[in-house]
């Protein structure tokens, strides 16, 4: 009895060892800066890319034969991308509560339930979102272009892009086949941009209340997207310095006092 409770006992330990190497590991490839590591994370972020193309051309593959196992395929993907970056994070309770995390969470349970939830397929696009706005990906491909102008103007375009997808996404679901004018994917894409650039050609108009309430928000966000990117294009570059004193974040680049409360600043130099 007591050589079975040391069997057990070595077992566990072997276990954790395994479970604190594997932990390790992923902690060294996610978040390490050899080239090794850097190598890994281009290559999840190739996979990323891949998943949010699938999303995209979702609605016109479909009714292809093969569309279901590819579903559950980059579901199992997806999986095993969260999983890992749960482990390699420095604790789950934290990485659980990132808003970043519950959206990848919900892609995936599009992807696992592809049958109940396609009508909001459409919001698996926000993947291209999480993606821009992640610190994996400055850090990965980005990293000289981060807390500058060029994170500023990507973050913007891709938030307008994904925007973009999600309306087309929504009024496809919701008035394809239904409504004369908006006869597949296309059609939708075409409606979106139409409106949300106040274009108003009026070849495409979704009918009733419901139709107009949805042109309504998408013109008004769909200007202040656009209002977002021009600010990120044109406005004065502002750097990423946290006050000691008063907490202000962004100062201009060459500033030597906080302009909010006159404290002398020391911004590093990148050049």
């Amino acid at each position: 009895m007591a050589q079975q409770q040391d069997g057990q006992a070595d077992g566990e330990g072997r276990a954790r060892r395994a479970f604190r190497r594997l932990r390790a590991g992923l902690r060294y490839l996610y978040h390490g800066h050899t080239r090794t590591a850097v190598r890994f994370r281009l290559g999840v972020i190739v996979v990323d890319l891949v998943l949010i193309a699938f999303f995209i051309a979702a609605p016109l593959i479909r009714a292809t034969p093969f569309f279901f196992a590819l579903d559950y395929l980059l579901a199992v993907v997806l999986a095993t991308d969260l999983a890992a970056r749960a482990l390699a994070w420095r604790s789950f309770a934290s990485w659980i509560k990132r808003p970043i995390v519950w959206v990848d969470g919900f892609v995936l349970l599009t992807l696992l339930a592809p049958h109940v939830l396609f009508s909001l397929a459409f919001l698996r696009v926000l993947r291209l979102w999480t993606l821009f706005h992640s610190d994996f990906f400055w850090e990965t491909v980005g990293r000289r272009y981060d807390d500058t102008r060029t994170e500023d103007v990507v973050r913007a375009a891709a938030t307008l892009v994904t925007f973009i997808f999600i309306v087309t996404g929504f009024v496809y679901t919701s008035f394809a086949g239904r409504h004369v004018g908006v006869d597949g994917y296309v059609e939708a894409l075409y409606f979106t941009v139409a409106t949300l650039t106040t274009t108003g050609f009026g070849d495409i108009v979704l009918p009733g209340t419901w139709g107009k309430l949805i042109s309504i928000v998408t013109m008004i966000s769909g200007i202040t997207l656009f209002v977002r990117l021009a600010q990120a294009l044109f406005q004065p570059h502002k750097v990423w310095f946290t006050c000691p004193s008063c907490g202000l974040m962004r100062h201009d680049p060459d500033a030597v006092h906080c302009k909010a409360c006159g404290t002398l600043l020391n911004i590093p130099n990148p050049e």
